[in-house]
């Protein structure tokens, strides 16, 4: 299996639910690229803290990566507009690979429609979202439902990421 992680970044994501996951994947070995509308922009986090996209979404492959972890803020509402993030995050799901997403970030694979039947959590704003695309909602800081992870908040991170790896380690 792949070393790889896809993470995707656009203007005002959630700062600590793309930078705590990314070092934390480093950390345990593991690569991340980050992929945004353009490569080697820079694009802001809603509190501020800058970051350059490696690579440019179009040109990414899911054979590539292990699977994706998707940060919230706000990104994920323009972000899951892209056909092409929509594709990858279904090659992920469709081969049986990591999809992860906190608080907003849910709304990407909702709108991918892998969400249907599959057991998630989610910050409390996008839980009629998750419901209405088949999701079975449920409030814990992070739910595993074989290789979705999920969870609500920045201060679910750290149990979030124990998730991630697991699903990744397995």
């Amino acid at each position: 299996m792949s070393k790889a992680i896809l993470m995707f970044v656009d203007d005002i994501y959630e700062d600590l639910e793309l930078w705590y996951p990314k070092y934390r994947l480093q950390e345990a070995g593991y690569s991340v690229t980050l992929a945004g509308p353009k490569a080697g922009a820079k694009y802001t986090g809603k509190h501020g803290y800058p970051a350059v996209a490696d690579a440019a979404i179009a040109e990414m492959r899911g054979e590539a990566f292990a699977g994706v972890v998707i940060a919230g803020g706000f990104s994920p509402d323009k972000l899951r507009r892209d056909d092409k993030v929509k594709q990858l995050v279904r090659h992920f799901a469709d081969a049986g690979k990591l999809v992860a997403a906190i608080c907003h970030g849910g709304w990407i694979p909702i709108s991918a429609g892998v969400y249907r039947g599959v057991k998630v959590t989610g910050s409390p704003g996008i839980k009629d979202d998750l419901i209405n695309a088949g999701a079975h909602f449920t409030d814990a800081e992070v739910v595993v439902d074989r290789h979705f992870v999920s969870s609500r908040k920045p201060d679910d991170l750290p149990a979030f990421m124990r998730a991630v790896l697991q699903v990744l380690e397995a």
